[in-house]
């Protein structure tokens, strides 16, 4: 509307005031130059509201047409009071999944930030992250598995430490069981149970605690990691008081401890319908905004039970006793006592030097004249990169 830039205020009283008693509001509009459509708003308005109305209003639109309607404002606000941990685009690629038609990501953020049931993400720099093995990252469905305990929490006298299983790649959750405890043999009778349903992973990423490994073993040894060797399985170990190497476990951690922890659920059922919701509800954006579900297989490489032994074709063998001892010319020869029952084997290098391995494992060095053992994972550098091309 072309009003003079000073007094446009004046002018539209003024011309408010002459609209409510001419005759001829054509020309009443031509001699203030707008057209007869914005006259006949600014008497409109002049009439309802007085000088008031003669003010500038916003041109911010009230409404669109893609204004969500409130049943499907509802519908998003009740999913998300269900997955109070899951972000925006975990919901609506639900809602997605549920009604199949979605409004936008941003559609999704407003309407949560509006209800004051999400906030932005505050971020870090990630540390350096090294590792006591060869890094594997999976690439593939099965080809690294991780391990842990979730720290447990009470409700009432009941104690919840359940012992949880991931395939890395896929994120799917191939076991969260509240143990009874974490010795060995029962962790192993778990995962003998794991290993019938899905098969052997390539290798298995743990921490260094038990029972996974043992901090004081030789290469960190445990009964049950020296078992998944003996299966065909490599291993993998983030380094000491560094959870950051088994990020995506940790990560998952957080969400049993938002979504089940925080409301005091500890029994099995309440873990096993978390699983199901965590493996086929909650979609990823690592998978594309897939579900676990939709992209884990069962391995191709089957559990056939445990061998009675470990075979090595091109070596002499020796059977480690209970105690952690082998018997070489004669003299005993101490090991780890978590390979008590199983064979290592020997192999000449040099004149009174032979290595001693495990599996693919190359434990360290013993020299014949005098009987001492040099272990690998305290051995010099050029015994350390034999070992890293072995596991290659």
């Amino acid at each position: 509307m072309p009003w003079k830039k000073s007094g446009a205020m004046e002018q539209r009283t003024e011309f408010g005031l002459r609209a409510m008693q001419t005759l001829n509001f054509r020309a009443l509009c031509q001699q203030y130059g707008i057209s007869a459509k914005t006259g006949y708003k600014w008497r409109e308005r002049f009439w309802r509201k007085g000088l008031a109305g003669m003010e500038e209003e916003s041109r911010r639109p009230k409404s669109h047409s893609k204004q969500l309607p409130e049943e499907e404002v509802c519908e998003i606000v009740r999913l998300k009071l269900a997955h109070l941990a899951w972000g925006p685009r975990k919901i609506r690629e639900l809602y997605l999944r549920r009604h199949g038609e979605v409004a936008s990501e941003s559609t999704f953020k407003r309407v949560l930030e509006r209800t004051s049931l999400t906030q932005k993400r505050r971020r870090r720099r990630a540390p350096e992250a090294g590792r006591l093995s060869s890094g594997r990252e999976a690439a593939a469905v099965n080809e690294v598995w991780t391990v842990d305990f979730k720290g447990w929490w009470r409700n009432g006298d009941k104690r919840c430490e359940p012992l949880t299983v991931r395939d890395e790649y896929s994120r799917y959750l191939l076991e969260v069981r509240a143990v009874e405890d974490a010795r060995s043999e029962t962790v192993r009778k778990r995962f003998e149970q794991i290993f019938e349903r899905h098969g052997l992973p390539a290798a298995i990423r743990s921490d260094n605690g038990s029972p996974f490994a043992s901090r004081q073993g030789l290469l960190g040894l445990s009964r049950l990691s020296a078992w998944w060797v003996v299966l065909g399985i490599d291993l993998e170990r983030g380094r000491p008081g560094h959870p950051q190497d088994n990020a995506g476990h940790e990560r998952m951690h957080q969400d049993i401890t938002r979504e089940l922890e925080a409301v005091g659920e500890c029994d099995q059922a309440a873990l096993d319908v978390w699983r199901e919701s965590f493996n086929y509800e909650r979609a990823h954006e690592a998978l594309g905004m897939r579900c676990p579900g939709e992209v884990y297989l069962a391995s191709e490489r089957k559990y056939e039970g445990t061998p009675e032994d470990l075979d090595y074709p091109k070596m002499c063998s020796r059977r480690v006793s209970p105690k952690g001892l082998i018997s070489l010319e004669g003299q005993p020869l101490f090991l780890s006592t978590s390979l008590g029952g199983w064979s290592v084997g020997l192999k000449p290098i040099a004149e009174d030097l032979m290595e001693v391995w495990f599996g693919r494992l190359l434990l360290g060095q013993v020299n014949l004249a005098t009987s001492n053992f040099f272990r690998a994972d305290i051995r010099p550098k050029k015994l350390q990169m034999k070992q890293k091309k072995c596991n290659q």
